[in-house]
């Protein structure tokens, strides 16, 4: 298992971060690696981030790529990924918002052939929802959904394409993140739409979410840039040849 948790100013949560990650791997027997990807943070995330080696068991491998300039999460889980060697892959925000072993659903859904990718979905009934997003979130959130399927053509059987917990087929993650070309927040949507067009399926599971006040990403905040990063997208997908 490869797990790549992308970072940017997450000085105060890292260390809680990779230590999760690897209880997690331990407890389910699994090996493999913690690649945290500091997005060219200016708090000193990265060396926090190296001095919790010594708290993680020796099956876990911890990597620690430090980005020089800040360019967006998109490119640090790309990075991320494009370093992993495992076979399944799944990237995690930090914070600690959905516990790990969320996972484990979406990733027996993947070993038994049921699909390629597995998202984490806070809309699914099964779904508990701890602290609720603000009420102007949970209204952009609506507006955005409707925009992704509607102009962008994500599936309509996806109900949350944002939630930042998601497992691949490795060699499917390497593939699809090596071609990606949105380095901002949006390169979700990017990634759903190349698996839609190269035929992978992908599945949805519930995951127990508490909403992070520290989230980077605001609709409300900024939602041309958003609109800028999904034009960008369906350009650069119209262009390639089918």
């Amino acid at each position: 298992m490869s797990i790549v948790i992308p970072v940017f100013n997450e000085s105060k949560k890292i260390s809680a971060d990779i230590k999760a990650a690897a209880a997690f791997m331990s407890k389910n027997s699994m090996t493999g690696e913690i690649i945290v990807v500091d997005d060219g943070s200016t708090d000193g995330t990265s060396r926090v981030a190296e001095t919790t080696r010594g708290s993680i068991p020796e099956t876990v491998e911890l990597k620690v790529i430090r980005c020089d300039q800040h360019r967006g999460k998109g490119c640090a889980v790309r990075t991320g990924i494009e370093h992993t060697d495992g076979e399944f892959v799944m990237f995690a925000d930090s914070g600690g918002c959905v516990p790990y072993d969320n996972v484990l659903q979406g990733l027996e859904w993947i070993k038994q052939g049921r699909c390629d990718i597995a998202h984490g979905s806070r809309k699914l009934p099964s779904s508990n929802i701890v602290i609720a997003q603000p009420w102007r979130r949970r209204v952009s959130s609506s507006l955005f959904k409707w925009l992704t399927k509607k102009w962008m053509g994500i599936g309509a059987e996806l109900t949350d394409t944002q939630c930042g917990f998601k497992v691949y087929r490795g060699d499917v993650a390497r593939k699809l993140y090596g071609n990606c070309v949105c380095d901002g927040f949006m390169f979700d949507v990017e990634i759903i739409l190349r698996a839609q067009q190269l035929g992978y399926h992908t599945s949805e599971f519930p995951v127990q979410w508490t909403c992070d006040p520290d989230s980077r990403l605001s609709l409300v905040r900024s939602p041309w840039a958003v609109l800028r990063e999904l034009i960008a997208i369906k350009r650069a997908l119209n262009r390639e040849p089918r």
